[in-house]
């Protein structure tokens, strides 16, 4: 049944009525937080923000459940990224000096070479991820949409006692 709430929740997301700008949006932040480690202070104000401001927020856990899941998998070129930008590049010492002696920019966790390496590979793929799925999302109502809301299969999914009963279930849990 897990399979089919994720199905179900990305064809929610690919068929609401918000703009891909809101649902593009909504997907980048989380994948803020996916890439991040979560305790800190960077990580509070996205959420924050995904809450405050009119993003999707299922895309936003869409993402962040992608990304904190590969994360895992970067984990070491991250930290790698992290270290270099830390520890061996020495014209960025005086910057790190003067952001650790700032009041309130040590609890941004910058100082952590994960977190760094993960917030500088989130700056490079922001724009190009937000473009994409902002496209790919248009790309799919204009032409792909009606296709697979004709598709044998998905009419007979809906139109199963199967379905009826998970939607019943569904409708019941929330």
């Amino acid at each position: 049944m897990f399979i089919l709430t994720i199905i179900r929740d990305l064809f929610k997301i690919l068929r609401s009525n918000q703009s891909p700008n809101q649902i593009a949006g909504g997907f980048v932040l989380g994948m803020f937080l996916g890439l991040a480690p979560f305790w800190s202070l960077l990580n509070i104000l996205v959420v924050l923000l995904i809450i405050i401001i009119n993003v999707n927020i299922g895309a936003a856990v869409m993402a962040y459940a992608l990304f904190s899941g590969v994360v895992y998998l970067a984990d070491p070129l991250l930290h790698s990224l992290g270290y270099s930008l830390l520890a061996e590049t020495p014209a960025l010492t005086p910057l790190w000096t003067t952001l650790y002696n700032a009041p309130v920019i040590p609890f941004t966790s910058f100082n952590n070479t994960v977190y760094l390496g993960s917030l500088v590979v989130y700056l490079v793929l922001a724009a190009p991820v937000f473009l994409g799925v902002r496209k790919l999302l248009a790309l799919y109502r204009e032409q792909y949409d009606e296709r697979v809301q004709n598709w044998k299969w998905v009419k007979w999914l809906k139109a199963s006692k199967l379905y009826e009963w998970y939607q019943k279930l569904n409708f019941l849990g929330s």
